[in-house]
């Protein structure tokens, strides 16, 4: 068995997940904590892709990424280098496709403590940035670490957007939700099955831990609360 897919998907997954939860911490830190004209589109801008059909997203990755795109064309241009039919595309594919989940996650976290404990950290004299990583990043940590968590397993199970604009290309482009597709096409259903057992596990351990996660910092946190 040629287990290409399997390490293909994790590595896309995972380089997906740590560029989604840098920039939608930081897009969340800014949007929920502040209101300007225009709010409401740029928060629907951002979520959109998670109600657009897959393929729809894979389409304006493509009028963007192609050899005719926007950026594409500059990046044949100048670096003599395209994204589309390549694990980079997966990867591009993969960060918009599971972006609104670590978005909505994060701006939960973000407003769901008192900001006021922010602002006596920063009437004391503790400047923005140590006040981030020393109070809203850890108060924020259990919505954040739950966005991740379905920021990767949507990563994992992407096929839309990613034959669009990656194809299926074997030993290259080839995921785990490629392979299971592919592998039904060509009547190879043993394949086919063994791939949905391994995806339907990593789904499962990755959902399973996190409820796992949660319930026992709810349980801490009630025990502290007891005690006191």
């Amino acid at each position: 068995m040629n287990y290409t897919p399997l390490l293909l998907s994790l590595k896309i997954a995972s380089i997906a997940t740590i560029i989604v939860f840098i920039i939608g911490i930081f897009l969340a830190r800014i949007i929920a904590r502040n209101s300007f004209p225009g709010k409401n589109v740029v928060e629907s801008i951002i979520l959109l892709p998670m109600v657009l059909p897959p393929t729809v997203v894979g389409f304006g990755l493509l009028y963007l990424f192609g050899k005719n795109g926007i950026i594409g064309s500059l990046l044949l241009e100048w670096f003599n280098f395209q994204i589309v039919f390549t694990w980079i595309g997966a990867v591009i594919a993969s960060v918009v496709v599971s972006f609104p989940l670590m978005y909505q996650s994060a701006s939960a976290a973000f407003q769901n403590f008192d900001l006021n404990i922010e602002n006596a950290a920063l009437t004391m004299g503790a400047s923005k940035w140590k006040v981030f990583w020393t109070i809203s990043f850890p108060l924020a940590f259990p919505g954040l670490l739950a966005g991740t968590v379905l920021t990767f397993a949507r990563a994992l199970g992407e096929f839309g957007a990613t034959l669009m604009i990656a194809g299926y290309i074997p030993n290259k482009t080839e995921t785990i939700p490629l392979a299971i597709y592919f592998a039904v096409e060509s009547g190879n259903m043993e394949a086919a099955t063994f791939w949905v057992i391994i995806i339907v596990l990593l789904g499962f351990s990755s959902i399973m831990w996190l409820n796992w996660w949660t319930k026992r910092n709810i349980l801490r946190f009630s025990e502290i609360n007891n005690k006191r």
